[in-house]
């Protein structure tokens, strides 16, 4: 056990048996609490005919019903606060269309609300902590400089590992995800940045743009990078790690449920630890809502213990990801979750055929000769479904006759996306950078069908 890693050893290494006991005081003092307080789980449980005195266990979660992100959309802007908004000290918001106040066009086209989160001190605390025990599971100390490129908003993500890192006692840069590749670099070298959070496309657009301008990363004192807010391959991470010489760390933390320090992985980097003194997970089929066996894919629910502002009872989060009891070498006792590797909501259907768009980036991930970005765009034709890929050739294809080698190279991601997932795509290859802005947010499928 590697204790130097370890932000608070008494609970990141608490026995499974007391941790269930610790659990279930936590769920018993927050389902009471919500009946009472919150409409919305007082008519669900009374509707599921919910008899708390009947929860004698953990096992007995399953008779709570779920609550949805439309649930909690729908309850815009603070129908689910636990507490008088005066006890509310932080709001933060996922995206969508606010509906009061948006755009005429976004009201008419009746845009889903952003999820309001609401926080307390006691809150606030317990997520500086969970974000705290994260940042030094990935290796993060007070000698670290800290550059955070997310957003600074409504958002939660930079505001998370803002005051996990500060608790840490490291020196934190708020770069921002707004302030731009070339001054960002600019930073990264003068501030002597150890540290880099970010998107890891943004990271992406670093390294290509270190490239671009020719920065020698010995310029740069970068060791760690630590990634949120998309899903990622293995590909993309090992480009990362090449490209700016550091070890990566997934994270994981939906605003909704907290924000940055709801898991992330330790520094042997097999899963990521699940802060359950703060959430019980559960992994269910997404379409029976039955748990699934041990160590199976399905959809990752989540239920707060510990959140006074915004509890969350078996919220369907729609990550698909698997869980793995098993101990970890660091000496943690917390489950692990796999990487996300989809969502339910993302699941794309063309002409019976199944498939979700991480699975295109693996496929096309394996294709020398092309970059990780890419778009998918259906349509139909002749009242028939068509799916075009669109992606970016490498910077660095060479071949003296260039346009036989990009045929090739088109012709042979078509193949393998045909013999993986038995569909017939349209591959279109593009210059290099003309997919770039789409790590800024656009859309990674679009989809024209009629209907």
């Amino acid at each position: 056990m590697d204790q130097v890693n370890l932000y608070n050893p008494k609970c990141e290494t608490i026995p499974r048996d007391e941790l269930r006991q610790v659990q279930f005081e936590r769920l018993q003092s927050t389902l009471n609490r919500v009946y009472r307080n919150v409409a919305f789980y007082k008519a669900a449980f009374d509707g599921h005919r919910v008899n708390l005195e009947r929860i004698t266990d953990l096992s007995a979660m399953r008779e709570l019903p779920f609550t949805t992100k439309e649930d909690l959309q729908r309850s815009y802007p603070y129908d689910m606060f636990a507490v008088p908004l005066r006890d509310i000290v932080r709001i933060h918001t996922t995206s969508g269309t606010t509906g009061k106040g948006a755009s005429p066009h976004d009201a008419a086209l009746g845009g889903p609300k952003p999820i309001v989160v609401g926080y307390t001190q006691n809150d606030l605390r317990n997520w500086r902590e969970c974000a705290a025990r994260l940042l030094t599971a990935a290796g993060v100390t007070q000698h670290d400089v800290v550059q955070i490129a997310l957003h600074y908003s409504l958002f939660a993500e930079g505001f998370g590992f803002h005051q996990g890192a500060e608790r840490v006692g490291a020196s934190v840069i708020p770069a921002s995800l707004a302030t731009g590749v070339a001054k960002q670099i600019v930073v990264m070298r003068d501030f002597k940045t150890t540290v880099l959070i970010s998107t890891p496309s943004h990271a992406l657009n670093i390294a290509v743009s270190l490239d671009e301008a020719q920065v020698s990363l010995e310029r740069l004192s970068l060791r760690l990078g630590l990634f949120s807010g998309e899903r990622w391959s293995d590909t993309l991470r090992r480009q990362l790690e090449e490209r700016l010489r550091i070890d990566s760390i997934d994270t994981y933390g939906p605003t909704e449920v907290l924000g940055p320090g709801v898991a992330g992985e330790c520094h042997l980097r097999h899963g990521l630890h699940i802060n359950e003194d703060q959430f019980i997970v559960e992994v269910v089929d997404p379409k029976t809502l039955a748990p699934v066996a041990e160590g199976h894919e399905g959809e990752l629910v989540v239920t707060t213990i510990m959140k006074e502002g915004f509890p969350l009872i078996r919220y369907r989060t729609g990550d698909i990801t698997r869980l793995n009891p098993e101990p970890c070498p660091c000496g943690r006792t917390f489950l692990r979750m796999a990487p996300v590797c989809g969502r339910t909501d993302d699941l794309v259907l063309v002409r019976g055929v199944g498939f979700f768009p991480a699975q295109i980036e693996g496929i096309l991930a394996e294709c020398s000769g092309i970059s990780p970005y890419f778009q998918i765009i259906l349509d139909q034709e002749g009242g028939v479904d068509t799916i075009q890929i669109r992606v970016e050739i490498a910077d660095d294809i060479q071949s003296l006759d260039k346009v036989k080698a990009i045929e090739t190279l088109r012709l042979e991601a078509a193949k393998r996306i045909q013999a993986v997932l038995d569909i017939e795509a349209k591959v279109i290859l593009l210059e290099p950078g003309s997919l770039r802005r789409l790590a800024g947010g656009a859309e990674r499928v679009v989809d024209r069908r009629p209907g």
